[in-house]
């Protein structure tokens, strides 16, 4: 995957009309989706994408061997294949891992021009984030490599007013934040996510809603995600 300079694409605004009339999200195959996190009304982008054997195997491990396992770094744009090798378990399937990474890690400081990224990984038994909710920050890039993926819900099928407090203590499901089950969606095991929050220029309370999914007994997952430094 090439990553495609975000200002140029923006300005060409070809590739963008595209996905117009999808609403807040756009969903493709090919990394120069992600460059329509610029435009004003997308606040969910989806790259879909597989995950090679070497890699799913590395995760497998990864569970096996540190099922508690969770790295927190901020990872310089220069040499981050050589940051990660130092501070990943030594498994088989490390370098494809490795190399898989520090692909979504150049994607992501390419398109924001970042100095650094601020990396988390971990293995999950339970869900971090079980209510939908709006991150207060620019834009996080999430992927999970290993178990359910990212549940979000389309702006269209949202109450806003319901996020937060505004639930008077009831679950998602009592409190009338969506329609019907039917209305929530979940991104795809290996693909990558960006969620543009409240702290994304002009998008104060149109972040992206979301939440992590539901982890069965004895169910891990490994999932990665990447903020401003």
């Amino acid at each position: 995957m090439n990553v495609v300079g975000a200002t140029e694409l923006v300005e060409s605004n070809s590739y963008l009309k595209r996905y117009q009339g999808e609403g807040n999200h756009v969903t493709g195959d090919s990394a120069e989706v992600m460059t329509a996190i610029y435009e004003e009304q997308i606040n969910l982008v989806i790259l879909q994408r597989p995950l090679s054997d070497d890699v799913e195997d590395y995760c497998q491990k990864l569970v096996d061997h540190n099922p508690n396992f969770n790295l927190r770094s901020a990872i310089n744009h220069k040499k981050p294949s050589q940051s990660l090798k130092s501070l990943l378990p030594d498994l088989a399937g490390q370098s494809a891992f490795i190399e898989d990474l520090t692909l979504l890690l150049e994607m992501y400081t390419c398109l924001f021009d970042l100095e650094e990224v601020g990396l988390r990984l971990q293995v999950l038994d339970r869900a971090m984030c079980p209510r939908f909710h709006i991150d207060k920050l620019g834009c996080r890039l999430v992927s999970t490599y290993q178990g359910q993926g990212t549940e979000w819900l389309r702006n269209c099928d949202v109450d806003r007013s319901k996020l937060g407090t505004g639930n008077m203590g009831l679950s998602d499901e009592e409190s009338g934040l969506y329609p019907h089950a039917a209305s929530i969606q979940q991104v795809n095991n290996g693909a990558v996510v960006l969620l543009k929050g409240d702290g994304w220029y002009g998008n104060e309370g149109l972040g992206a809603v979301h939440r992590s999914p539901a982890v069965s007994l004895n169910e891990k997952r490994v999932v990665v995600t990447m903020d401003f430094a």
